[in-house]
């Protein structure tokens, strides 16, 4: 699936007008802490955390991740917003719980990073 169909699935709500939606998902993961997140994600996963500074757009663009979900909107900061746009990372904002969003990513098929 693409991050334009997952967004419509899971009705996110994308921050970074303008980035391009058509990466494509296949995996799913949902953690806080940075270096686990770079020793288990990978490209085509959609990374679901609460964190917001820059340093998640980093680590997106270092995997070449397909997006980042932020739940119980939470803010995010307009130069976070214009740096995922710079680097073509998909931010996408929910009201959803992370526990909700990670759910409803593995009844859409979704599983795990294959790494790790």
């Amino acid at each position: 699936m693409t991050c334009k169909e997952m967004m419509e699935k899971l009705d996110l709500k994308l921050l970074d007008e303008g980035v391009a939606l058509d990466r494509d998902v296949r995996f799913g993961f949902c953690c806080d802490l940075l270096s686990w997140v770079m020793t288990r994600a990978c490209e085509g996963t959609a990374w679901i955390t609460v964190m917001t500074h820059m340093n998640v757009v980093a680590v997106a663009a270092l995997l070449d991740l397909s997006c980042v979900i932020v739940p119980e909107s939470i803010e995010v900061e307009q130069d976070v917003i214009d740096k995922a746009l710079e680097e073509g990372i998909p931010v996408f904002a929910s009201e959803k719980t992370g526990f909700e969003l990670a759910g409803q990513l593995y009844a859409l098929g979704l599983t795990r990073p294959e790494k790790g």
